[in-house]
């Protein structure tokens, strides 16, 4: 069955199974690879795309939901304000170690702050919950989300 959404500002149709999750057609069907297959079971947010804006975890989010709808990835963030000045503040604040768990960890970040211009710390936690790091970064992430929002004032 064909779907047909935006991914990454440009219009898209798939042959895929409407139960296919996101993160396979993303990975398979379009080539993009930057989106990582983390643990499967939307726990971890290395898969985490944004779907009309909203974070979401594409292991799980069937691409059905994505019919006629948004559709952003990493390979999106560097083309977006607010992207680009999250991934300049994880460099400036070298947070990532291995880097597995970062495309995720942007996208959450990202979405957060085009919500939240000034986010508390306590919102950071929330926003970030999902997303888990193996190599213990949470103090560097904290620390780039903050830069960053710096940044955009």
């Amino acid at each position: 069955m064909s779907t047909t959404f935006t991914i990454n500002g440009r219009s898209a149709t798939v042959d895929a199974d409407p139960g296919t999750p996101i993160l396979w057609v993303l990975r398979d069907h379009l080539g993009l690879t930057g989106t990582k297959f983390g643990c499967g079971m939307a726990q971890c947010g290395a898969c985490t795309v944004h779907l009309n804006g909203q974070p979401v975890r594409s292991c799980l989010t069937p691409i059905s939901a994505a019919a006629g709808a948004r559709v952003e990835t990493i390979e999106a963030m560097a083309d977006d304000r607010v992207g680009k000045m999250v991934e300049a503040a994880w460099v400036r604040n070298d947070v990532a170690q291995c880097g597995y768990c970062q495309s995720g960890q942007v996208m959450s970040a990202t979405a957060l702050l085009q919500r939240v211009k000034q986010p508390t710390d306590a919102q950071i936690d929330e926003a970030m919950a999902g997303n888990l790091c193996r190599c213990g970064t949470y103090q560097r992430v904290r620390a780039a989300i903050k830069d960053a929002a710096a940044s955009l004032a």
